[in-house]
């Protein structure tokens, strides 16, 4: 009962959601999302994860940023206590999927969003505005619980996300 009354306040609230219930595309492949951030170190590369981890093979997801850095040590360890493994991931230019087609780009940070261009296709456009974890100073605990706070807030936006789209398909 608890679980039901949490998804009718908020779909990311209530239980996992299941991604093998995502729908395909008009076209009958899968769906395509991209995650935009600055630097593509942090936050874009957790949620590249995340949905990744969440959706399987169901989704096509990438993350790419406005400037290439690198993954950021604390990302692949916060990522790596909740069992999720982006240690392979690399840090990509948006210039890498300019031709490509998307259903959905999520930008989160205000300045991707400010700076994303036009993909093929018209895809969908949402922002999250999630704080840079790799902005934050100080000790190590301080600089963890930055990224642990990115991270849970990915996950509530993700599971919703992957809620909305199983909404939209009925």
């Amino acid at each position: 009962m608890l679980v039901s009354t949490g998804e009718n306040l908020h779909p990311g609230l209530g239980s996992e959601p299941d991604a093998r219930d995502l729908p395909l595309t008009e076209a009958g492949r899968r769906l395509r999302v991209l995650f935009l951030c600055t630097h593509n170190s942090a936050r874009s590369q957790m949620a590249e994860g995340i949905l990744r981890h969440m959706a399987g093979d169901q989704v096509e997801v990438e993350s790419a940023g406005t400037e290439v850095t690198r993954v950021h040590p604390l990302a692949i360890k916060t990522m790596a206590v909740r069992g999720i493994d982006i240690g392979g991931q690399r840090s990509k230019h948006l210039d890498e999927f300019l031709d490509q087609s998307f259903d959905y780009v999520i930008s989160v940070c205000d300045n991707a969003r400010e700076s994303c261009p036009i993909f093929p296709g018209t895809p969908d456009r949402i922002h999250w505005s999630i704080p840079d974890p790799s902005s934050v100073e100080g000790d190590d605990q301080k600089r963890e619980a930055a990224f642990d706070r990115a991270a849970d807030d990915l996950f509530t936006r993700i599971r919703y996300l992957i809620s909305l789209l199983q909404r939209r398909r009925g």
